[in-house]
This record gives structure tokens, C-alpha cells and sequence, in this order.
């Protein structure tokens, strides 16, 4: 015979238990998580801890309470947690061989939250990319290039790349150059280089302008002017000293430089240094002639 007090008194009330214990805890545990949660970014938050860092803790202890919440449930609820826990385990482990680029990428943008070798809103050059970083994410890098495009670069390439912080220093060098005629007076180009790349705006006083000879070639001397100036000025000095230096050569009336050529003789063919005819006749500047065959047309006459 069917007997409804016993269905009611042995599965049906202490089953009714569970569950209104298992949504009690569900709310309370949630409570008690957003407290916590608030609590740890209100800390960090004083402390000026980076958002980023900020976002990924909470984000975390977010996902673990509530995962001890629900196992807390499950326990509660007369459900053997243990085969749960390992089957959790035994999928993190395929999760992570499956997704080990993606892990990679999270780990790496651990390192760089915590060891922090640039902040957002420094240029940075890393993973063959340079830009504005605008956030670091835990998986990507995000970036903002000089020619305003938005680049995410995974945080391994970046992490496991050589890194240039450009706004790390005070100040960094333009490096440019000019190129002078054989006739140009080098103590007095230096001179004026120095003085007029000076005034250009926001090169620093120190150190100060460098001008100095940097090779030799066939046109002439070339000097190396190098200001030195704030990353975010770089662009305008660099510019701006381009402009300056064709200045200075045109106040100066400096020539234009040009490679020199000579014709020499072929071997045993008498020159006029040795008392006979040129085997090349002289081209005569204004004279209405051409070049011989057999002649550079820019050559100078011998």
C-alpha cells in the first residue's frame, strides 16, 4: 500500500531541506563575495595598485569563491564532490594542452601586471610593433601605432621580446645628418649648426646639440647633428632640425655637394705632364662642344 506520510517524511521534506539550504547559501556566499571583492579593490585601489592588476585580481577570487561556493552546495546537498573535483582537474588539464598559447599568453601578462616594465599610456616598441600602449590585458597588449592604428600583440611575443620604453628617460637623441661640399669651412659649419639647432624648440639645454664630422665620402664631410629632446617632442625636432640645417647651408651660400671625378690617361698613353697631347681632348666649359667618345660627361677637363 502506498503510504504518503513516509514519501513525505523521508524523501520529500529532507530533499525540500536541501534545496532551500542549498539557495540559502547560494545568496549568502554571493553577499559575501561582492563584499570581499569590494573590499580587496578598495584596498588596491588606495595603495594606486595598476587597474589592470585591480581587474584581474578581483576577476579571480571572483571565479574561485564562487567555485568553492557551488562545491560548498554540492557537499551540502549530499553529493560526493570528490569524483567532481577530479573530473574539474582532469578537464583543466585538457583545457590547458588544448589552449597552451592562450595559457602562455595569460601567464605572460601576469609577469607583465607584476613586474610592470612599461604602464599604460608610455611608447613602447615590443613584438615588432611600436606605439602607445593602452592597455595591458591578460592576454594581449594593446597598442595605438604613430599612424593611429590599433594593434593587439599576444603578451608572449611582447613579454618574450626585447622591450624599448621610449618614455623611460627625460630626454632621448635625434640622430641626422649633413652633407657638405669639399669647399664648406667645417669649424664654422659646426658653429652655426650648433647655434641654430639650439633655438629650435623644445631641444633641451643638457646636454646640449652635438655637431660633429661623422665620415668623409667622394662629395665631401658629412656631420652628425644630434639634439636631444622629450620622446613626445621627437617628431617636431627631428622636422624641425631637417629645416634648420637646410637654413644654415642657404644663408651660408654653401655649394650643393658633388662627386669629383678625374679622367686619368690609360697606361702608356702620354699626358700633357709629360711633355705630349692629351689622349683625351679638354672639354671647354662655354665653348659649344661635346664630350668626346670614350668620356664621363660630368668629368672635369684634365
Amino acid at each position: 500500500m502506498f503510504d504518503l506520510d513516509k514519501l513525505v517524511n523521508d524523501y520529500l521534506v529532507p530533499f525540500g531541506l536541501k534545496i532551500v539550504m542549498a539557495v540559502v547559501i547560494w545568496i549568502i556566499g554571493g553577499i559575501v563575495i561582492n563584499l570581499l571583492a569590494r573590499l580587496v579593490r578598495s584596498a588596491m585601489n588606495r595603495r594606486h595598485i595598476d587597474p589592470t592588476l585591480v581587474r584581474y585580481t578581483e576577476s579571480t577570487m571572483r571565479i574561485a569563491l564562487r567555485i568553492a561556493l557551488i562545491l560548498s552546495i554540492l557537499s551540502v546537498c549530499g553529493i560526493e564532490t570528490t569524483s567532481f573535483a577530479a573530473l574539474l582537474a582532469a578537464a583543466g588539464i585538457a583545457i590547458g594542452a588544448a589552449w597552451s598559447g592562450l595559457l602562455s599568453n595569460f601567464a605572460s601578462g601576469i609577469f607583465l601586471i607584476v613586474l610592470r616594465p612599461f604602464k599604460s599610456g608610455d611608447m613602447i616598441s615590443a613584438g615588432g610593433v611600436t606605439g602607445v600602449v593602452d592597455e595591458i590585458g591578460l592576454f594581449v597588449t594593446t597598442l595605438t601605432t604613430p599612424d593611429n592604428l590599433r594593434v593587439y600583440v599576444g603578451n608572449t611575443k611582447v613579454f618574450g621580446d626585447n622591450i624599448t620604453v621610449y618614455d623611460a628617460n627625460a630626454f632621448r637623441r635625434v640622430d641626422l645628418t649633413a652633407q657638405l661640399a669639399h669647399t664648406v669651412d667645417l669649424n664654422d659649419a659646426v658653429a652655426r649648426l650648433k647655434a641654430r639647432v639650439a633655438q629650435i624648440p623644445n631641444v633641451v639645454e643638457k646636454p646640449g646639440v652635438d655637431v660633429e664630422i661623422l665620415e668623409f665620402n667622394p662629395s665631401g664631410p658629412v656631420l652628425a647633428v644630434r639634439p636631444y629632446c622629450h620622446n613626445r617632442d621627437y617628431w617636431q625636432v627631428y622636422f624641425d632640425t631637417n629645416k634648420a640645417i637646410a637654413e644654415v647651408g642657404g644663408t651660408a651660400h654653401w655649394p650643393v655637394p658633388a662627386t669629383r671625378q678625374i679622367l686619368m690617361p690609360p697606361p702608356g698613353v702620354a699626358g700633357p705632364a709629360a711633355g705630349g697631347t692629351s689622349a683625351v681632348p679638354p672639354i671647354v666649359p662655354g665653348a659649344g662642344g661635346t664630350a668626346p667618345a670614350g668620356t664621363l660627361p660630368n668629368a672635369p677637363a684634365p
